[in-house]
């Protein structure tokens, strides 16, 4: 197998409700020596094209929409004239940032890209935004999970769920019963596995989360219950 994973680390600042926070993405190049697939690429497409370097890119997979996740997606795709993929339930978000353009791409559930020698299977994840989808590379033991779940547990949009009934479910029934020593590649922070985070799941239903209680009876403080934030990024957007 010639297949690797590859990480770039870009950094820069978000804007949510009017306070600013400097944060670190990450974007994972999935490829060989001759072609790739890039994942999320945040900001920075210079850096993240530098890393690349010579080698073909055949796509560009956004696990979500958010601004600070797909900033350098247009100029990572147009080197070589890649195609770029999301979920459509996150065009509306896609739009905050490229107000001119879609991408070529509605990527769905269980759908399937290919690069290399591996196959990288589609998850839909769906929590932080509607859209949001998960990478699983059988080959490789790993998934890419976006915002869905990182090493501290699942993923927040300014420290808060958007919808995290949503969110636990898709970890439950889609990312945990995945192999425990499969990778968990965020796009935010360092790397876990499937079997660390598992244990902590129960937990998370019993509303640690949230501080207490049945976190699916109830959305987060300071959330309406159609997940609409307070910062006024809507999630739950239709097409236009």
């Amino acid at each position: 197998m010639t297949a690797r994973i590859e990480r770039v680390v870009t950094e820069g600042v978000v804007t949510i409700d009017g306070a600013e926070h400097k944060v670190e993405n990450n974007t994972w190049i999935v490829g060989d020596d001759e072609e790739v697939i890039v994942i999320d690429p945040a900001r920075d497409a210079e850096a993240i094209l530098s890393a690349v370097g010579e080698r073909e890119v055949l796509a560009v997979v956004c696990t979500h929409g958010l601004p600070d996740h797909v900033g350098g997606a247009i100029e990572v795709a147009a080197r070589d004239e890649a195609v770029v993929a999301l979920n459509r339930k996150d065009r509306q978000l896609w739009r905050e940032t490229w107000s001119e353009t879609y991408p070529d791409i509605d990527m769905e559930d269980e759908g399937v890209f290919g690069v290399a020698d591996v196959e990288l299977e589609v998850i839909a994840t769906p929590g932080v935004t509607q859209g949001g989808c998960s990478l699983y590379c059988e080959a490789l033991g790993a998934v890419f999970t976006g915002k869905t779940l990182q090493a501290d547990g699942p993923g927040k949009l300014g420290g808060e769920y958007p919808a995290l009934a949503d969110q636990l479910t898709a970890i439950g029934e889609r990312l945990f019963t995945l192999p425990t020593d499969t990778r968990v590649l965020p796009a935010h922070g360092e790397e876990t596995t499937v079997g660390e985070q598992e244990p902590h799941f129960d937990d998370w239903l019993t509303g640690k989360l949230t501080g207490g209680g049945d976190s699916s009876e109830a959305p987060a403080e300071g959330l309406p219950a159609d997940g609409t934030r307070v910062s006024g990024i809507k999630l739950n957007l239709d097409d236009e």
